[in-house]
């Protein structure tokens, strides 16, 4: 006779949903297919994010959203092979930009200027837009550049959806079944 806990187990097991998808071919090689745009939740809250700052009088621009691996790879030369100053670790295909889960944000001053000053308060309620504006981020479900221990990116915000790098060069992506976009967070 099977003991209860391993019919129980097996039965949580063989009705969980995955949280993600992989794309195989016809060999059932996974073959990865990148997207070419913003993912639709992605999208969704960063356009949130643009209204609730404004409703606080806080004017966000989003400065970078999908990027391709060819692109990435330009950025990536920045500051080593060209000239300027390194402002990311990730080649082409290590970043969440490149699969359509990651924003860079600015703000835009009351001269109409944009800007990256984190200490700015345009709204003059005492607090530095650019945390008011990361809080809000937050709310929505973005992790925050800034949080990070090595490299800190303080313009950027991601949605991984429990997917890591390695998970999104494997082929995973974020379940369908997942995609909603709550307004009322």
């Amino acid at each position: 006779m099977i003991p209860l806990t391993l019919l129980l187990l097996f039965y949580i097991q063989s009705n969980k949903q995955p949280s993600i998808h992989l794309n195989n071919n016809s060999n059932n090689k996974s073959t990865p297919t990148f997207p070419t745009e913003l993912n639709p939740v992605v999208k969704e809250r960063t356009q949130q994010l643009v209204q609730r700052a404004a409703k606080k009088g806080i004017t966000v621009v989003i400065t970078d959203d999908f990027r391709s691996a060819a692109d990435q790879n330009q950025l990536y030369k920045k500051g080593r092979t060209v000239s300027g100053s390194v402002v990311t670790n990730a080649k082409g295909g290590e970043s969440y930009h490149n699969y359509g889960l990651a924003v860079d944000f600015a703000l835009k001053n009351h001269s109409g200027d944009i800007i990256w000053d984190m200490q700015y308060d345009g709204n003059k309620n005492g607090k530095k837009d650019w945390y008011e504006v990361v809080d809000i981020a937050k709310a929505l479900g973005f992790s925050w550049g800034g949080d990070w221990v090595k490299f800190k990116d303080y313009p950027h915000l991601q949605m991984n959806f429990g997917l890591s790098i390695s998970d999104l060069q494997a082929g995973a992506r974020p379940d369908a079944s997942s995609l909603t976009a709550d307004t009322n967070k």
